[in-house]
């Protein structure tokens, strides 16, 4: 079974000349920037054979540390990287996006900031008529708008969107998640909407092996199906180790079947963004 983490993010120390962001960005995960040599050893020792690597807001929109991954490494690592929806040059850059070598699509995000009208005041609007008639595949991190995403690949039935983290909004840790579950299995009718099961340890309090998730895993999955589900971390802001994040899925979900295991741990994700699995 090919393991491939949908999400993870690497990101370089700030200097004069790259500085962080101050707006419409999250803070780092923690205080010692994530490399892809440390990420490497993280993921041979928990036996991940990949990863998608997702730049991260403090970073702005830049995406170089992560393209450089993919250089270095492009049988491990492959980008979807930032494009900054409200800079008219975005509108150019979208028809060869994908030209850039380890670059498989986009991911946006509208929880912070700015970026959280985006949906709304007509901001984004432009984008996924563009990302459709490009066939750039879209992740998407909205959590107060899962609805307004269904709304969006509904009008746009080629666009390949996924929805990331299972639609979950990190101030409900500790909380009820079943409501914002419900919200997200209303999109499984549309065929073009996938999901991330990532970064699910960072929703509960609990330890490993996080029952309460279990569940909710179950009734995305049977909503959705294993080919439209994609396991992922977000590993650098994991409160397990690495392994565990992995065994969560491999081992401790009984009502999984091994073909929809392969399917949830890497073949999913490797067919939707088309980054072709190694041959046998």
């Amino acid at each position: 079974m090919i393991i491939i983490d949908s999400q993870v993010h690497i990101w370089a120390a700030e200097t004069p000349d790259k500085p962080w962001a101050t707006e419409d960005a999250s803070k780092p995960h923690r205080p010692v920037p994530l490399g892809h040599e440390e990420l490497l050893r993280g993921m041979d020792a928990a036996g991940v054979q990949r990863c998608i690597c997702v730049p991260p807001t403090w970073e702005g929109d830049r995406n170089d540390t992560s393209l450089e991954a993919a250089r270095l490494h492009p049988d491990r690592f492959a980008v979807m990287g930032r494009l900054p929806l409200n800079q008219p040059s975005s509108r150019e850059r979208i028809a060869t996006w994908k030209s850039q070598p380890g670059m498989l699509g986009i991911r946006v995000s509208f929880h912070q900031g700015r970026t959280k009208s985006w949906l709304d005041d007509g901001t984004a609007d432009w984008f996924w008529d563009a990302a459709e008639r490009y066939d750039v595949p879209v992740m998407a991190f909205a959590p107060h708008a899962v609805a307004k995403l269904g709304e969006i690949a509904k009008r746009h039935p080629g666009l390949r969107l996924v929805i990331d983290h299972m639609g979950l909004s990190t101030a409900l840790k500790g909380k009820p998640l079943g409501p914002a579950i419900e919200t997200l299995v209303k999109l499984a009718p549309l065929s073009n909407v996938a999901v991330k099961a990532s970064a699910l340890p960072c929703y509960v309090t609990e330890p490993y092996a996080f029952l309460s998730l279990h569940p909710h895993i179950r009734r995305v999955v049977e909503a959705f199906g294993p080919r439209r589900v994609f396991w992922g971390t977000d590993f650098s802001h994991l409160p397990c180790p690495y392994g565990q994040a992995v065994t969560l899925f491999t081992e401790q979900l009984d009502f999984l079947p091994t073909t929809a295991k392969e399917w949830i741990m890497g073949r999913g994700i490797a067919g939707w963004l088309n980054w072709p699995l190694p041959k046998a």
